[in-house]
């Protein structure tokens, strides 16, 4: 299933929406409803979210004028979801991470002398 983040301009701060129905039928305007919000019960709060959420939480149906949309992206709703990040690999010492920095280095520098020789 699809889900439609709309990128616009008010007052004066680019705003995020994101919402499962996006009308452009309208001549001027640009139809939001079902709107999407992630989870209220958060341990960490992003102030930016929450005044987004103040403004439109309770919103069924918005109209945006086409003058302030800066971009409307069609995404499929697991991609709603923040990237998980690759921890680096605590097993490893600095010396095998050295070791293997130099391994690299060295590979490297072979490739060159050997195009010097020729």
């Amino acid at each position: 299933m699809s889900v439609y983040r709309v990128h616009f301009k008010w007052k004066d701060k680019e705003i995020q929406l994101t919402a499962k129905s996006l009308d452009l039928t309208h001549p001027y305007f640009v139809s939001i409803k079902d709107l999407v919000f992630t989870d209220k019960k958060k341990l960490i709060i992003n102030p930016a979210e929450d005044d987004i959420m103040k403004a439109f939480g309770n919103s069924k149906h918005l109209m945006i004028p086409f003058q302030t949309v800066l971009l409307i992206e069609e995404v499929d709703e697991q991609q709603r979801a923040v990237r998980q990040f690759a921890l680096v690999d605590q097993d490893k010492t600095d010396s095998e991470r050295s070791e293997q920095s130099e391994q690299s280095e060295g590979s490297e520098g072979d490739g060159r002398e050997g195009d010097a020789q020729s």
